[in-house]
């Protein structure tokens, strides 16, 4: 987990394009690819504050009690070797986080959605 951490910092955050210069017309062709990428780096970045967040949190409860380290907050039980492996700062197991995936809205919207 401390290598992933290093990895993630030593990344560093993407480059987000400058704004349009007010005083200066803007490339109509050129604005929305730019804005879209404005929109793409920030988006990332933002990703990657909340996982280097989340592997920090690991870390301090790793530190504060091993023993309990890879076990389901939500029904005590053990979370597969292999989630962890993949995401070692997960809090649940599968089961729990799809159950409390269920219990939110979906942000993905549906064309009945606009009626």
């Amino acid at each position: 987990m401390q290598a992933l951490r290093a990895e993630i910092l030593a990344a560093g955050d993407e480059e987000v394009a400058e704004e349009i210069d007010p005083v200066r017309k803007p490339d109509e062709d050129a604005a929305p690819h730019d804005e879209m990428s404005r929109v793409i780096a920030s988006n990332r970045n933002r990703a990657r504050t909340e996982e280097l967040h989340a592997i920090e949190a690991a870390l301090e409860r790793l530190a504060a009690d091993p023993d309990e380290f890879g076990i389901c907050e939500s029904c005590e039980e053990e979370i597969p070797a292999r989630r962890l492996e993949l995401m070692p700062w997960v809090r649940l197991c599968i089961d729990c986080q799809q159950a409390q995936e269920e219990g939110r809205p979906s942000g993905r919207r549906h064309i009945t959605d606009f009626r």
